[in-house]
């Protein structure tokens, strides 16, 4: 997703000695196979383990810790501000992506709002998964199953993306999508629809779960 992880690189438009850049050239194009270079780096690999671990404590405590009305109600209240302040920079993000992806923006302005919005999408949702602990989900419901993997996926794939949107970051200025090697738009576009679903099926359900426990008293 347009919001994923990343970190200073290389000065735009430059690289190392004999690595592309991002940019189709007459006859080729980078990573022509359109797979990332290189393996996952091991600070990937354990972020990854770090939010597989706080995603899995979260349902298991909300699975079996019912914190009773009055907590419910607070943790209810954190769960939408967090949900407003990581969902809302997201679509942000990804507005100023498409932006891009219709050559109305520059590449780099992704990555200047990126940086800013990085804390507020990942604190967010850290709050997302310490309240929702407490909102005592129902495990055994299709719906609240869908939400959770959905809430998984999204932060690996904002997690997978950082070596993508770093390369892509690096790129000049001016570039345009339709420049990129095939690989890296097909990265792009991918995690751009993964963010967009996995946002979006969480909320729905989260919305559908809520109002069916207003319905039924529970």
């Amino acid at each position: 997703m347009m919001a994923a992880v990343t970190a200073a690189g290389l000065p735009p438009g430059t690289g190392e000695a004999g690595q592309p850049d991002g940019t189709e050239h007459p006859g080729r194009g980078i990573s022509g196979s359109g797979r990332p270079a290189g393996k996952p780096t091991l600070k990937l690999v354990l972020l990854g383990m770090g939010c597989s671990a706080a995603w899995l404590a979260s349902v298991l405590i909300g699975g079996s810790f019912d914190p009773g009305v009055q907590i419910h109600r607070v943790a209810l209240a954190a769960h939408i501000l967090a949900l407003v302040l990581s969902f809302g920079a997201i679509l942000v993000l990804d507005w100023v992506g498409l932006l891009w992806l219709l050559g109305r923006r520059d590449v780099h302005d992704t990555r200047r709002l990126d940086s800013a919005a990085q804390p507020l999408i990942w604190g967010g949702l850290a709050i997302l998964l310490i309240s929702g602990a407490l909102l005592h989900p129902d495990l055994s419901s299709p719906p609240t199953q869908i939400k959770l993997v959905s809430i998984l996926v999204l932060m690996l794939n904002g997690l997978v993306l950082t070596k993508t949107m770093k390369q892509l970051h690096q790129l000049p200025p001016e570039t345009l999508f339709t420049a990129m090697a095939a690989g890296l738009r097909a990265r792009l576009l991918a995690a751009l629809c993964i963010s967009q679903t996995c946002w979006w099926t969480s909320v729905l359900v989260g919305l559908l779960n809520s109002t069916l426990r207003r319905w039924t008293g529970t």
